[in-house]
């Protein structure tokens, strides 16, 4: 209410002043009058929506960006707390702060975004120019409408820059929203840089296919599906990677799948052609995202994946030093615990010979690192644990090792690098983070052969995916939405935003109900969409912000 008087105050000394008194020329300071004149102005402006969308999905504290996993089917939380979705009664209420944050953060974006549009439309800047900053901004706008639709359903669409209080917004429906981020993404296709000529980091004429073909799944547009991912898997530039490659290709043990997540190792300067758009982090760099000295504003991962090996008692002993940076997951503490389908049922027919299930990639083995336990240097494992150890808890579970950096921490993290024992500041994980992946664009087009009933050409996307992990093909016949997502599950698992996955499919809720017990008993059918925020429908006194049915 406060800031509405403010408004209302300001319009009514507009009436009573002298106009000429009013009149700003703002030379000295920014103002909306010139803060969009050179190219390097709109250039700031569309650098700020990359920094919006990194601290959305990646780095804005130590819960939100994980909203993507927890309430799933691959994690559930160890430590039981709303913040993490568990009582998801109140995790999910209309005022809770899950639901209201990613409004925010979106409609954030998207109003960014507008900014840009509108003004660029005025500048003086060249037709290049223009395009470069335009492409940048719809691929931005899309893809946050694109998140909207998925969580929230209809939402109102905004397409131009509001510069004055609104209080009558209406819902669009899904598909007018679904349709604007297609039209957005279709411009940012045909205008965005090749993904040669783009800088890493950067969006790319690739990545808006990639995401085009995902949301003509999702307005159920198979054909159109298949010919975006086709776009992508048949460039020459893009291609799975097949050998191994990299800052540490030289190790052992290690393979392809595993030098993906290595430091250093997810853009095309690395020589990785698999990385279609690629969220940058650098270390003790202003802006960065991550330092050496401290887990503040990064992508904590570690921290929320990595298991919690300080409380593990073996017969009343403490077999694990803690924190260590090896595969005993660094700084973990346990709160994004595998589910027993992510970490044992989906890897049974290839369990030994799925390189995405070798005991470097999913870590079931860990060796004592306490010199003063009897158990030292022995091997404990999730799948044979000593007795009164419980599989899963927070403190002993399989875990994939792409949450971490063994034995590659910064060097300020280490408080005794010859033993890799870390200080408390760690817990971040140090490395750039895949947006969109090669590997996934094969699982979209197979989802669209699905769709369309081509069986055969499913199995054969699948199975490139596959071959390249050496597992077993997939027959045609047992190809359907289930074996996609729990495919997804073993090639992508915790770097896949599998929310946003699950609730553009409408299977959230029975994915949750079947496979992960953890959440069985509070997961509701409505919970496939999440609430209008309460504020949002209450600050819009002169419309109508319909809430979603079941809230």
């Amino acid at each position: 209410m406060k800031k509405y008087i403010y408004i209302f105050l300001t319009i009514s000394l507009l009436f009573s002043c002298d106009k000429d008194f009013l009149e700003e020329k703002p030379e000295d300071f920014l103002s909306s009058a010139n803060a969009f004149t050179t190219y390097e102005d709109f250039l700031a402006s569309v650098n700020n929506l990359y920094f919006l969308y990194r601290r959305q999905y990646f780095s804005r504290d130590e819960n939100r960006p994980f909203d993507f996993i927890y309430g799933t089917d691959i994690v559930f939380d160890g430590q039981r707390s709303t913040q993490r979705h568990s009582n998801m009664v109140a995790a999910y209420d209309p005022v809770a702060e899950i639901p209201r944050v990613h409004w925010n953060l979106l409609f954030k974006t998207i109003s960014e975004a507008n900014a840009v549009i509108d003004q660029v439309e005025q500048s003086n800047l060249t037709d290049d120019q223009k395009t470069d900053i335009l492409s940048q901004a719809r691929f931005f706008r899309g893809i946050s409408y694109r998140s909207l639709a998925y969580l929230y359903g209809g939402v109102p669409l905004v397409l131009e820059q509001l510069t004055a209080p609104k209080t009558d917004f209406t819902r669009n429906t899904k598909e007018e929203v679904l349709n604007q981020v297609i039209e957005d993404l279709n411009y940012a296709k045909d205008n965005l840089p090749s993904i040669e000529e783009a800088a890493d980091g950067r969006v790319n004429s690739l990545a808006a296919y990639h995401l085009l073909a995902e949301v003509y799944l999702a307005v159920n547009r198979p054909q159109d599906a298949v010919a975006a991912a086709t776009v992508v898997i048949n460039n020459p530039a893009t291609a799975l990677m097949t050998t191994r490659f990299g800052s540490r290709a030289n190790e052992e043990p290690g393979d392809v799948y595993w030098d993906l997540f290595r430091k250093n190792n997810q853009n095309r300067s690395s020589g990785n052609t698999e990385g279609i758009w690629v969220i940058q982090f650098e270390t003790d760099v202003l802006g960065g995202g991550t330092t050496s000295t401290g887990r503040g504003g990064s992508y904590m991962l570690e921290r929320h994946h990595g298991t919690f090996m300080r409380d593990l008692r073996v017969d009343g002993d403490r077999p694990f030093s803690w924190p260590i940076g090896d595969y005993t997951a660094g700084r973990g503490i346990g709160w994004a615990i595998s589910t027993r389908h992510f970490s044992n049922t989906i890897w049974e027919t290839d369990f030994d010979s799925d390189i995405r299930n070798a005991g470097h990639n999913f870590v079931r083995e860990f060796t004592s690192t306490n010199p003063n336990s009897p158990l030292f240097g022995q091997v404990i494992s999730t799948e044979n644990p000593p007795e009164g150890v419980e599989v899963p808890s927070r403190t002993f579970y399989a875990y994939q090792s792409k949450c971490t950096t063994p034995f590659n921490h910064p060097d300020g993290l280490y408080a005794n690098p010859e033993t890799y024992q870390l200080t408390n500041a760690a817990g971040a994980t140090y490395t750039d983070q895949y947006m969109f992946r090669l590997a996934e664009t094969y699982l979209l087009r197979a989802e669209a052969y699905l769709m369309a009933g081509n069986l055969t050409d499913a199995a054969s996307d699948i199975n490139t995916v596959r071959a390249r992990s050496n597992a077993t093909p997939v027959a045609a016949s047992n190809v359907d939405m289930d074996y996609i997502l729990d495919e997804r599950m073993r090639e992508l698992g915790i770097e896949e935003k599998r929310r946003l996955t699950l609730m553009r499919t409408g299977l959230l809720y029975d994915r949750v109900l079947r496979f992960n017990p953890y959440y069985a008993d509070e997961i509701q059918e409505h919970y496939n969409l999440w609430p209008i925020p309460a504020n949002e429908i209450e600050r819009n006194k002169d419309g109508n912000l319909e809430q979603n049915p079941g809230y």
